[in-house]
């Protein structure tokens, strides 16, 4: 990402009553104000609630465990090169057990050597979706076979949701905080 922040952060006073009702309702469900994807969304009130509250789900309320969706959101926002997603959900990543040499490897667009055999399968699984537009029967099959179908689905929605932040925040070229590490370099394509 280059250039300055294209929807950077509205100031309270400048926020029409649809945003300010909908920055009060994001922060009354997640108890923090508007951040991150959110402070480019909020130029659709209606579409950051709907995004927020999937997020919700796929974060907490998703079948598939922690660290499989944490490592998903990882390879989602190394494939989008999306700095703050990257930034925001590494350490959650590490905390929730993907492996350093895991995450390190999805940073330097590698496809890791060090997974579990259940981020093997969600690797899989999102290499085909994001770059095949679709997914084998033999993926599709182990997948189910390990996460069921609610899985499998969670997982598409994991892929698609963080795909929608990153792209977002792409378009808006929402800045890293300032206090953070050092930004992903790019990946050649």
């Amino acid at each position: 990402m280059t250039g300055t922040d294209r929807l950077p952060e509205i100031p309270a006073q400048s926020l029409t009553d649809a945003q300010a009702k909908a920055a009060e309702a994001f922060k009354a469900e997640r108890g923090v104000p508007v951040f991150g994807p959110f402070v480019p969304l909020l130029r659709s009130p209606e579409l950051m609630l709907c995004a927020s509250r999937m997020g919700l789900y796929l974060r907490y309320g998703s079948t598939l465990p922690l660290r499989i969706s944490e490592f998903a959101i990882l390879f989602v926002a190394r494939l989008w090169n999306q700095q703050v997603e990257w930034q925001i959900h590494h350490p959650i990543a590490l905390k929730a057990g993907v492996a350093p040499e895991t995450a390190q490897a999805l940073a330097e667009g590698r496809r890791p050597d060090t997974m579990s055999d259940e981020e093997a399968l969600a690797y899989a699984f999102s290499t085909e979706l994001q770059h095949n537009r679709a997914v084998s029967d033999a993926t599709y099959a182990a997948l189910v076979a390990r996460f069921g179908e609610q899985g499998a689905i969670d997982l598409t929605g994991i892929n698609g949701y963080y795909a929608l932040l990153a792209m977002t925040m792409n378009v808006g070229r929402t800045a890293l905080p300032e206090d953070g590490p050092p930004p992903l370099p790019p990946l050649v394509r």
